[in-house]
């Protein structure tokens, strides 16, 4: 315990040291009067020291640890029949909190308009030029991505019922192996006792795996010291004094969220104590706002909400790991607000019916995207092409796809913000599950209780 308690201090001073060193490295290389390019030149050491030292090595850990703890998780649960109830809770808790979180962006933009007059501040064609000849490698993945819907789901189809799950694994593609994993753990699950030692050389392995987390995690603060540097010296003050009132509004948004929606949500369905929970869960939040990405802090959730939080193995094994993959509470929140503040920075006025679309696109959209940086940029265009398609017959223009320029150069700091998120409302989802599928009767009981 004592331990923990250490590395949690190392974490935090690791997150106010990156913010302070970031900032002064900022102000340092603004007095140079560099451009955007020559300051992200000039940083990008800090980026690949951090990803060298704690993504790729939580990135390795990935496919192992989704791998056992399915498998785990699904024997662990005993009677099959039982996955069906959890299952569809666990859905169920995705998709209403991804609504709920859409809704509120879109309440939030609609109310307060933080578009409004920036077209007065910027310079749009500039804009769109600057994205048409960017070379920034989220303009080539939005340029490449679906338009539609559609696309994405059967994408995600495809990838839940692959061709070849180790060529999945190798791509380091969660939701192919999560598939199999199920269905692998079901047969171990159907068969019993005649293959209980497989079940136990995997309840073994799992627990391996677990220990390299542990080994890896006390990388973490110097990880989130060198990314978190990274992200504050690189944002650019014109970008952000354009775009301020979008950034707070989505910041805003966010805290509603994860501090008043979620854990009013847990304290009903959970029956505990929301925010002590929260305070528990603290290293997997600030491992997520340092390394952006809710796959690759994935080790470090399942850690945490096991021990600290207290969550089930049962519930920890399924719920996280498909959580990383689908549920996107910031994310469906983030796009909301984006979409709406574009269209509001062209001055297309939106009507009821276009406004649903964001929402209700929004929240399908942010299950397929990618728990990886910036991939709600991506997802962002199929929101853009629904709204569009909804004005088409209109007298309304439609939102040129480069007007996503205008956010590129604050996104990384939002990004890491509605990470946190999605992995807080992922944590949430573990523990209110874990009423459902407690490992233990005195974890039950007092689940219950």
């Amino acid at each position: 315990m004592r331990g923990h308690k250490l590395l949690n201090t190392l974490i935090f001073i690791g997150l106010i040291a990156g913010v302070i060193v970031g900032w002064l490295l900022y102000r340092h290389y603004g007095s140079l009067n560099l451009d955007s390019k020559e300051l992200a030149a000039r940083v990008q050491w800090l980026f690949d020291a951090g990803d060298l030292i704690l993504i790729r090595p939580l990135k390795m850990l990935i496919i192992p640890l989704v791998f056992t703890s399915v498998v785990v998780g699904i024997t662990s649960i005993g009677d099959p029949s039982r996955l069906g109830l959890i299952g569809s809770s666990t859905l169920v808790y995705y998709f209403a909190t991804m609504l709920l979180a859409a809704v509120l962006g879109v309440t939030l933009v609609t109310a307060f308009q933080p578009g409004e007059g920036v077209s007065q501040k910027v310079n749009l064609q500039e804009v769109e030029q600057r994205y048409a000849e960017s070379d920034d490698s989220p303009r080539k993945v939005i340029e490449g991505s679906p338009r539609d819907l559609g696309s994405v789901w059967m994408n995600i189809l495809r990838q839940m019922i692959p061709d070849n799950v180790l060529s999945a694994a190798v791509n380091v593609q969660p939701l192919p192996v999560i598939t199999f994993s199920i269905l692998f753990g079901l047969a171990l699950g159907f068969l019993g006792e005649s293959v209980k030692p497989a079940t136990e050389f995997f309840e073994a392995l799992f627990r391996a795996v677990m220990q390299l987390v542990g080994w890896v995690l006390w990388l973490t603060p110097i990880g989130v010291f060198l990314l978190v540097s990274w992200t504050i010296a690189r944002l650019g003050g014109e970008a952000v004094a354009a775009v301020g009132k979008y950034m707070l509004i989505v910041f805003v948004g966010l805290v509603i969220h994860g501090f008043l929606t979620l854990p009013v949500v847990l304290l009903l369905f959970g029956k505990i104590n929301p925010y002590r929970f929260m305070w528990r869960m603290r290293p997997a939040l600030v491992t997520a706002f340092g390394t952006d990405s809710s796959s690759a802090t994935l080790p470090v959730t399942i850690r945490t909400a096991e021990n600290e939080g207290e969550c089930s193995k049962k519930a920890s094994g399924f719920v996280l790991p498909l959580g990383s993959t689908i549920n996107m509470d910031g994310t469906a929140l983030y796009e909301a607000v984006a979409v709406i503040f574009l269209f509001q920075v062209y001055g297309i006025e939106l009507g009821f019916e276009a406004v649903a679309v964001v929402a209700l696109t929004a929240t399908l959209a942010a299950v397929g995207a990618a728990g990886i940086p910036s991939a709600g940029l991506v997802t962002m265009v199929i929101v853009i092409e629904a709204v569009n398609t909804t004005l088409a017959g209109t007298s309304h223009p439609a939102l040129p796809l480069a007007a996503v320029g205008l956010i590129f150069g604050v996104d990384r700091i939002l990004d890491m913000c509605r990470t946190t998120i999605n992995v807080w409302g992922d944590a949430v989802g573990a523990k209110i599950i874990t009423r459902i599928a407690p490992d233990e009767v005195e974890q039950k009981q007092t689940a219950l209780g």
